[in-house]
């Protein structure tokens, strides 16, 4: 597994940016995530040697961070925030209204793969809560109506 022709030359430069590779983890995990929606095992290994640091290493970072996904996804994701100003404002009523909906648990893609449903910590949007990111897209104060409108409009 390599990433693609542009992306290896976007790749490049992001590294030719930091004196040591070590220090475009982060982006070029964020690469990975776009060209391939998740990063797969066979990619630790790929990605380590792009960067000279141990395939345990990458992994930790993998690991660490919620925003990298190494199991594919639907093609939304949905990620409900999770941390206290939004449990105390409905997050957990979203949470239940959205697996409901969708029939799935937290962690779970539908069966006809359009949605995954996470959780996220804090989006910093405490006064608007509750809130979720749906493919990167901030959606605030939401309700019953406003989640089943957002849904609608996805594909």
């Amino acid at each position: 597994m390599e990433f693609l022709a542009e992306t290896k030359r976007e790749c490049e430069e992001i590294l030719g940016r930091y004196p040591h590779p070590e220090g475009a983890l982060l982006p070029i995990l964020h690469l990975a995530m776009r060209e391939w929606g998740h990063i797969p095992p066979e990619a630790v290994v790929y990605l380590s040697t792009l960067l000279g640091m141990s395939p345990a290493r990458l992994q930790g970072a993998l690991t660490f961070y919620p925003a990298f996904r190494t199991q594919p996804s639907g093609r939304h994701l949905i990620g409900i925030c999770c941390t206290l100003s939004c449990s105390l404002m409905g997050a957990t009523e979203v949470e239940s209204y959205l697996c409901e909906k969708l029939g799935v648990e937290i962690g779970q893609t539908t069966a006809d793969g359009r949605f995954t449903l996470t959780k996220m910590e804090c989006l910093a949007c405490c006064g608007t809560a509750p809130v979720m990111l749906v493919d990167g897209e901030l959606h605030q104060s939401l309700t019953r109506v406003k989640i089943d409108q957002i849904l609608e409009r996805l594909n």
